[in-house]
C-alpha cells in the first residue's frame, strides 16, 4: 500500500529536553493511523511537525511527497489540520465558520456533505456557544474537511466528550477513512485507538515502543489472564502456576487476576489445586489483553515490540 507519510530519526529538543528522540514510522494511504501514549509523550510534537506548525531538530518528514518545513503553502491545500474549538468565536455561527474556513482555503466549500455526516444541516444558524461539546467537535472536522484534503491531522478529538458523543466521532472518522482520506489521529484512550486505529505508534518519552495494529500489540506484548474470586486459596500456589507472568490481588473483595502465557495450562493447574485443597473459587473468567494491558507493560519497564 502506498505511503503517504514518512517519518524517518526525528528529532525534537525544547532545551536539553528531548520531546521527540529518533522517531520513525510510516503512514499508508486510507488508514486511520493513531499516534498513542501518555501526556507529554510527545504525540502532539511529532504531530505538529508533520503538519508544518514546528520545526525539527533533525531527522526526515516527507508528508504526500513534500517537506513541511519548505513546501508548507503546498501542502495546506492537501491535508487538513482539527483546530482546537477554542480557536472559534462563542458568538460566531456555524454558517459564519464555514464562510470564514472556506475564505482561508480558497476553495468552495464542499461542506453540505460534511454537515450531512455530522448531523449539522439544522445547526447552520446556531452561535459555535451554544453547541453541545460533541457538536463543537464535529464542527471543527467540518473545518478541517472543508476543502477535501488528503490527509486529516486529528490531535484528540474526542477529549473532553462523552462516550456517545465520543461513539458518534469514531463512525465519523471511520466514514472519512471509507471515503479514502487518510487520518492521523492522536489519544491518549486506549480503547479508542484500540477500536478506531487500523495501525498504532506507542510513545513513551519521545520514543517509538511499538508500532502494529492494535489486535497484534495485544496478542504479541499483553498477556492474556484470569480473573476469579477465592476467600481461601493461598496465594504463593498462584505465584508457583506454570506460566505465571504476574498475580494481583484485591484483598478488600478476594479477587485476582493472573497473568500468564498459556491460559489453558495455568487454568487446569489452579482448578487441579483448588480441588486438592478444597479451596473455594467463583466469577472465574477468561480475559483478553487490551492496549491498557500493552501500556501499562510499557511503563513498567518493558521491551520496544
Amino acid at each position: 500500500m502506498e505511503e503517504v507519510i514518512s517519518v524517518k530519526d526525528l528529532c525534537k529538543l525544547y532545551g536539553t529536553k528531548k520531546a521527540v528522540n529518533n522517531l520513525s514510522f510510516s503512514v499508508k494511504k486510507g488508514e486511520i493511523f493513531g499516534i498513542i501514549g501518555p501526556n507529554g509523550a510527545g504525540k502532539t510534537t511529532t504531530i505538529e511537525i508533520m503538519e508544518g506548525l514546528r520545526k525539527k531538530n533533525s531527522g526526515e518528514v516527507s508528508v504526500l511527497g513534500l517537506n513541511p518545513e519548505k513546501d508548507g503553502k503546498e501542502l495546506n491545500s492537501r491535508i487538513g489540520v482539527q483546530f482546537q474549538a477554542t480557536s472559534i468565536q462563542k458568538k460566531m455561527k456555524v454558517k459564519e465558520a464555514l464562510s470564514l474556513f472556506s475564505a482561508i482555503y480558497n476553495k468552495k466549500s464542499s461542506s453540505d456533505h460534511m454537515l450531512k455526516l455530522l448531523g449539522l444541516e439544522e445547526k447552520m444558524d446556531t452561535y459555535f456557544d451554544d453547541l453541545s461539546g460533541g457538536q463543537k467537535q464535529q464542527l471543527t472536522l467540518a473545518l478541517a474537511t472543508l476543502h477535501q484534503p488528503e490527509i486529516v491531522f486529528l490531535d484528540e478529538p474526542s477529549m473532553g466528550l462523552d462516550p456517545h458523543a465520543r461513539r458518534e466521532m469514531w463512525n465519523i472518522i471511520r466514514a472519512l477513512r471509507d471515503e479514502g482520506t487518510t487520518i492521523v489521529v492522536t489519544t491518549h484512550y486506549m480503547e479508542e485507538a484500540e477500536k478506531l486505529c487500523d495501525r498504532v505508534a506507542m510513545i513513551y518519552n519521545g520514543e517509538l515502543r511499538a508500532l502494529d495494529e492494535p489486535a497484534r500489540l495485544v496478542e504479541d506484548v499483553s498477556a492474556h489472564y484470569v480473573s476469579f474470586r477465592s476467600p481461601d486459596f493461598p496465594l504463593d500456589q498462584l505465584h508457583a502456576l506454570p506460566g505465571i507472568i504476574k498475580v494481583e490481588q484485591d484483598e478488600e473483595v478476594d479477587a485476582y487476576k493472573i497473568y500468564t502465557e498459556n491460559l489453558q495450562e495455568t487454568s487446569y493447574h489452579l482448578f487441579k489445586n483448588a480441588q486438592e485443597g478444597s479451596y473455594h473459587i467463583s466469577d472465574f473468567k477468561f480475559e483478553r489483553g487490551t492496549l491498557d494491558d500493552l501500556f501499562v507493560h510499557y511503563l513498567e519497564g518493558g521491551q520496544t515490540a
